[in-house]
């Protein structure tokens, strides 16, 4: 059941990553940071929340798993000339970290 659960939440977060990702990124891949700020955001809200197996396998691997990408993000980096690179670099860990955080305060807030 885990397995079909965690296929239906990437089947959600996958095309709605695609669509904010083509939607946002030009030169500067604004729709993957942002698909990477939000889900790391969802993952620590849905952590602090403690949704247990079947949640978790529908929300935090399906769904923020599909939803987030760091394969986009690593050529992404590498793409971009050093000090672009290392700005992106900075700024999708600053956002992702930062938001998982404030995740798990409003989840433990809940």
């Amino acid at each position: 059941m885990n397995a079909l659960l965690v296929v239906l939440g990437a089947a959600v977060g996958a095309p709605l990553r695609y669509a904010v990702a083509h939607l946002l990124d030009d030169r500067w891949p604004t729709g993957t940071l942002l698909v990477n700020a939000v889900g790391a955001g969802l993952f620590g809200l849905f952590a602090a929340l403690s949704l247990g197996d079947q949640g978790w396998a529908l929300l935090g691997t399906g769904f923020c798993g599909a939803f987030t990408t760091f394969s986009s993000f690593a050529v992404q980096a590498v793409d971009r000339p050093a000090r672009a690179a290392a700005a992106y670099v900075v700024a999708t860990t600053l956002l992702a970290v930062g938001g998982c955080a404030l995740g798990w305060v409003l989840g433990s807030s809940l």
